[in-house]
């Protein structure tokens, strides 16, 4: 019951950080965080993932280039209370920097022909990039899942050197938290959870 309950605690615990400290993180800790991801459940177990691990003026070159989008994005945004919980200034440096994270890491995967596997491999890579969030939350460190960067993906492709063969799931920063959102303040609070279940007889 304890080994459930810290699962569990893990999971609620979870936060999108936003900011963080430039301490780098281990690569021990990449690598568990990567082993986690990795033995996520996938279609017909084949793993489709590969996963980048992004550091240093890779992550500057990413942020300069996602910036336009996201003020563009962002335009008629009010300067304050965006989402209930940061600001239109501290979203937009937030995006430029990647929140300072010394560590980003994308998920991407081989595309696929058959639309059926297309769409099991994408199911396939969210469950590893899921097992990724979890696992950092466990050892202290933070992260966002973040799918905003696509609409940058022909400037990420030529960054990275992704080939028009893999597709691009999401990418998260990773790095020690400077600050954490509390209690909820990430969460949708438009509906409760028995709001979301239907149950069939």
């Amino acid at each position: 019951m304890d080994r459930i309950m810290d699962i569990i605690n893990v999971i609620k615990s979870r936060r999108s950080v936003r900011k963080y400290r430039s301490d780098p993180v281990r690569r021990e800790d990449i690598i568990t965080i990567l082993d986690a991801a990795h033995a996520a459940p996938s279609a017909m177990n084949h793993k489709p993932w590969e996963f980048l691990v992004i550091t240093g003026e890779k992550i500057l070159e990413m942020g300069e280039s996602f910036l336009p989008i996201v003020e563009q994005f962002s335009a008629g945004w009010k300067s304050s209370n965006v989402g209930g919980s940061i600001s239109r200034n501290e979203f937009l440096t937030f995006a430029r920097y990647y929140g300072g994270a010394p560590v980003v890491i994308m998920i991407v995967y081989e595309k696929q022909s058959i639309p059926n596997f297309q769409k099991a491999y994408l199911e396939s890579a969210s469950a590893a990039m899921e097992n990724l969030l979890l696992a950092a939350t466990a050892l202290g460190l933070g992260t966002c899942w973040m799918t905003g960067p696509l609409a940058d993906e022909e400037s990420l492709r030529g960054i990275l050197d992704i080939p028009e063969t893999k597709e691009i799931v999401a990418v998260t920063p990773v790095g020690y938290p400077l600050e954490t959102p509390g209690s909820g303040a990430d969460q949708y609070s438009g509906a409760d959870l028995e709001s979301k279940i239907r149950w069939i007889e």
